[in-house]
């Protein structure tokens, strides 16, 4: 019989007590709804669960540049009114705002997504879960689109000093702007991105045409779809289109954003997929047992983000989840049903045969430009940390380190076990 997958899930309470503000559609909570849906299936109880570590600034400025980093760092609600040139510069405002605890935010879904990297880089896992990451359209000196930190690119660099290539697959229904242009010049990472495309929808880039440059030319594919596109449709051209892109590219380890606005019913989104449309995806490249790293992304019809993502992991964990919400702290944001699936809308689908049929074959036409998967001559691999020495008799008795920090630190480095799931015994046995 098969080994099951060995699943690692990062999550950090604190990154759902955020707030972008009372009119911003972006709301962390949803992170909590999913983690106590995952508690109250059970699900825990088959994943090592971890606390991720702060990402730190030098960590992030392994893409973004240093300058923007230090003024994430530096900028708080009540100092913003000093920095109008900055904010303009770095694209901070109306759909970036800045927030309490917005630098601290990004540390913990970045350093999720850098744990998850590293976990499988040192094959203490098969599949790797952080519902936090996923924010794909941060730039490298700005923040787009409710993102500030593209933790998607970080993780994909660390996971490149491991692999000679790397998949990046994107559901979200906006296009994956942010991983595609730092990728778009080499051929180490191919990105695609399934997305709505026209009328102005937001990034407004991620045409079929733009297809990588230079080294990276056909390492870019984008399937660009019309308003309601519904389950059959959306995964026949998912299956069909990534097969084909793994049988070619032959990735070494595989990023999956799954952001769950490409539902139907989502509050910015304009896709009609239900919760077993969007899972079906994310159950059809766990079947390739390609080291495999899970994001969130976009979603904000909360309740259905929760309901999707629990989902996802019972899907990664090949276990179905029963249709009635166990009771929870956040049973009520579930009424009246108290049920997992969520029909799709009547809506007409705007995506003919023919349209898709002709997006399906350019999308190879563009595959079939790449002779064979490129050959990497692998460097010395540089170390996964990067931590700052720091004298802790020079720091100040009263600022050292508060309760909440060592708990912090105590649950980072000690995993919660449940019964066999602790792979990492002394003398290495599972």
């Amino acid at each position: 019989m098969l080994e099951k997958d060995r699943i690692s899930y990062f999550y950090d309470g604190d990154v759902g007590n955020v707030y972008f503000g009372p009119n911003h559609p972006m709301k962390p909570h949803r992170l909590c709804m999913t983690h106590h849906l995952v508690l109250s299936y059970g699900l825990h109880k088959k994943m090592e669960i971890y606390r991720p570590h702060k990402a730190y600034p030098i960590e992030l400025a392994q893409f973004h540049s240093a300058d923007y980093v230090e003024f994430l760092h530096r900028i708080t609600p009540d100092t913003q009114h000093l920095y109008a040139s900055e904010l303009t510069r770095y694209n901070l405002g109306e759909d970036c705002p800045v927030f309490d605890n917005l630098f601290e935010f990004c540390q913990i879904y970045a350093g999720g997504t850098l744990d998850a990297a590293r976990r499988l880089n040192h094959k203490t896992c098969d599949i790797a879960i952080n519902w936090a990451g996923g924010l794909h359209h941060a730039k490298k000196c700005e923040a787009s689109g409710f993102c500030y930190i593209n933790d998607l690119v970080l993780g994909i660099l660390e996971l490149l000093k491991y692999h000679a290539r790397v998949l990046y697959i994107d559901i979200d229904v906006h296009h994956g702007d942010g991983v595609e242009e730092a990728f778009y010049f080499t051929d180490r990472v191919m990105t695609v991105s399934f997305h709505k495309y026209g009328d102005l929808f937001f990034p407004g880039t991620g045409d079929i045409k733009d297809r990588g440059e230079r080294e990276g030319k056909y390492y870019a594919i984008n399937i660009p779809l019309k308003d309601g596109i519904d389950d059959s449709s959306f995964t026949r051209l998912f299956k069909t289109i990534i097969a084909k892109v793994v049988e070619t590219y032959l990735p070494g380890a595989i990023v999956l954003q799954c952001g769950a606005d490409s539902l139907a019913r989502d509050r910015l989104g304009c896709f009609n997929l239900s919760i077993e449309g969007h899972a079906e995806c994310v159950k059809f490249v766990k079947k390739f047992n390609i080291p495999l790293l899970v994001t969130g992304g976009g979603g904000y019809t909360k309740e259905n983000v929760a309901r999707c993502w629990a989902v996802e992991t019972g899907v990664l964990l090949d276990t179905e989840l029963p249709n009635e919400i166990p009771n929870n702290d956040y049973i009520e944001y579930f009424a009246p049903d108290y049920t997992l699936k969520v029909p799709n809308l009547n809506m007409d689908n705007l995506n003919s045969k023919t349209y898709l049929g002709s997006i399906k074959m350019q999308v190879m036409e563009s595959l079939r430009s790449i002779q064979h998967a490129p050959g990497v001559q692998m460097q010395e691999v540089p170390p996964d940390f990067y931590i700052p020495d720091f004298d802790e008799d020079e720091l100040d008795p009263d600022e050292r380190v508060d309760q909440h920090t060592q708990d912090k630190q105590v649950h980072r480095d000690d995993e919660y076990y449940e019964g066999d799931n602790d792979n990492d015994h002394d003398d290495g046995t599972r």
